[in-house]
Parts: C-alpha cells; sequence; structure tokens
C-alpha cells in the first residue's frame, strides 16, 4: 500500500504529543509513506511561522518518507492551483490514498478515486485500514 501525505498531515504529525505521528509511525510497517518537495516547503514554513520548536519532528518525520518529483499538470477534478501539485504528486507517486485532512480544498473529492488515488481524511484510512484487517480494532 502507498499513501502520500499532504502538508497539513506533516504539520499535524510534527506538533508536540501528536497521535498522527505515532499513528504514521505504525502505519509504516504495513505502507510506504510518501510526499513531494512542494507539501514538505508548505508544512515546513507553517511549522516554522506557528511552531518552531517542533522543525526538527517535522525534519525526522520527512526524513522517513519517499519523496516523489514535483510535477503539476491537468486533472479531470476541479482543485485549486495550489492543491494541484499535492493531487499530482499522489498520481506520480502510484499511491493507493491520497491522506488529508484539508476539507476545505479537498472535502468535495472525499472517498473518491482519482485515477488510481483514493483521497481520505485520518479517519476514513483508518475505517479503510480496520476494513481490510489491516489493522485491529482496540478494545
Amino acid at each position: 500500500m502507498r499513501i502520500f501525505l499532504d502538508a497539513n498531515i506533516l504539520f499535524s504529525a510534527a506538533l508536540s504529543g501528536s497521535r498522527l505521528y505515532t499513528f504514521l509511525d505504525g502505519l509504516r510497517l504495513h505502507a510506504v509513506l510518501m510526499t513531494n518537495a512542494y507539501a514538505v516547503a508548505e508544512s515546513a514554513r507553517n511549522i516554522a511561522e506557528k511552531y518552531p520548536s517542533r522543525l526538527a519532528t517535522h525534519d525526522q518525520l520527512v526524513a522517513l518518507l519517499e519523496l516523489v518529483p514535483v510535477r503539476e499538470y491537468g486533472l479531470e477534478v476541479p482543485l485549486t492551483e495550489k492543491d494541484r501539485p499535492i493531487l499530482c504528486g499522489a498520481l506520480d507517486g502510484n499511491a493507493d490514498f491520497l491522506l488529508t485532512g484539508d476539507k476545505k480544498d479537498f472535502g468535495h473529492l472525499f472517498g473518491m478515486m482519482v485515477r488510481n488515488v483514493k483521497v481520505v481524511s485520518v479517519q476514513m484510512l483508518l475505517a479503510e485500514l480496520l476494513s481490510a484487517g489491516i489493522i485491529l480494532p482496540s478494545d
């Protein structure tokens, strides 16, 4: 399984005590996690502005990820210009999932397949993993 991480996922995972970081770290046992330099730059810029002490955690996470090239091309779905490199990165990385928390810009695509990539939130990905038996429900 291949999962592309949007900038807001990288940002959230870098915050102190992040359960998302723990989730992603465990997920690496079952999936290739990837992103691109565009998402890395966006998340790093936001962390530097708001939580500069968390840049080291951000960089540690990014070091564990596969980086795919940044490209932008026409898509069959409506997306703002700033979000096209994210979806194009997921497509170029042959991701199964694009993991994003960006409901404003990607919400209209949640649960949809764009070519071979399913756009999901963290909750949706958890449901997919539970359904596939990749993770087991906690008691």
